[in-house]
């Protein structure tokens, strides 16, 4: 009698089929792509470390990727000791910062967004033609500071919902313009300008679009594919204004949508009974991120992925001479 057992057959375990829709554009934009260069050439000139005022962008792994190369965070000027180089994020300064490092001679890198400093230029000229302005933006957004602080105080009033622009009460001399932040919803933005101007006509506006392109092409690309979704992910930070209109957009699509940061913040509840899923990632979260997303996917489903794209981007900014001379 044989002591051998008998072979088993081998039956796999068949993983629930799932698709997965990409949206492109995602991810980094163009300022952020900067910022993050800024930081890490700064590092190679001077050496760590370099202080860097504020998270350079709205994202924790890539704020981690840089504390571990010699970048230290800080939120204040007064925090950064003298005699080192630091850095301004790349949602841009009031005025008074640089100002502040110059008086200290500190040696400083400005990895403002240019969208964001065109924005300010835009501030300056509206105040200096004897305009009030209405700005339109998130209250306490590092953008938002940064932007309030080019004029004098008293010179801006901040809209933050529909119901602000239609009971808003303005000077009773003067003109009126008005300015938007960068990373806001394009239809909650397009609705308050649109009552700004029914009850100013008059009112001044930018010469462009404040909302920058890459806002803009990502909310485009959730608007094209949530409508065919059951769920919705977006790779960005609870901080990332830009990462939660996202989210929104979606959710008026009529799909369910979770902010993430990374893979291990998913809880795969949500997918129960979820036959597809879209994916994007906000203006600050790298592609690293969302492949890593796409391959916890892949070890629980049978994943289609189908990329969905509305745009494509070819937008590059320049470095600061002050690192490439």
């Amino acid at each position: 009698m044989s002591n051998v057992a008998p072979a088993m057959d081998f039956v796999p375990v068949e993983l629930p089929a799932l698709n997965v829709l990409v949206a492109a554009p995602r991810g980094f934009c163009a300022g952020v792509d900067r910022a993050i260069h800024i930081v890490e050439l700064a590092l190679e000139r001077w050496g760590a470390p370099v202080f860097v005022r504020h998270e350079i962008v709205h994202n924790k792994f890539v704020v981690d990727s840089l504390k571990a190369k010699g970048a230290i965070f800080v939120e204040e000027l007064d925090e950064v000791p003298d005699g080192v180089p630091v850095v301004f994020s790349a949602h841009g300064v009031p005025k008074a910062v640089p100002a502040k490092a110059e008086e200290r001679g500190l040696t400083y890198v400005d990895a403002t967004c240019p969208l964001v400093s065109k924005v300010h230029r835009q501030a300056e000229r509206l105040v200096a033609g004897g305009c009030h302005i209405l700005f339109i933006g998130h209250q306490g957004h590092p953008e938002v500071i940064g932007t309030f602080g080019q004029v004098p105080e008293g010179a801006m009033t901040l809209i933050e919902t529909l119901e602000d622009a239609a009971a808003v009460q303005t000077p009773n001399s003067g003109k009126l313009g008005f300015l938007t932040q960068t990373t806001l919803s394009v239809d909650d933005t397009a609705d308050m300008v649109a009552e700004l101007k029914r009850r100013f006509p008059d009112i001044e506006g930018p010469r462009g679009d404040d909302i920058c392109y890459a806002t803009s092409n990502r909310q485009a690309a959730v608007k094209a594919m949530a409508p065919r979704c059951d769920l919705v992910l977006v790779i960005g930070a609870a901080n990332s204004s830009n990462s939660q209109r996202l989210r929104e957009v979606a959710e008026r699509e009529g799909a369910r949508s979770w902010l993430i940061q990374r893979a291990a913040e998913i809880d795969w509840a949500w997918f129960e009974g979820v036959t597809t899923v879209g994916l994007t990632a906000g203006a600050s979260a790298p592609e690293v991120l969302v492949q890593e997303v796409l391959a916890a996917m892949n070890e629980r489903f049978a994943v289609t992925t189908e990329n969905i794209t509305t745009a494509v981007e070819e937008v590059v900014f320049k470095l600061p001479r002050s690192l490439t001379a």
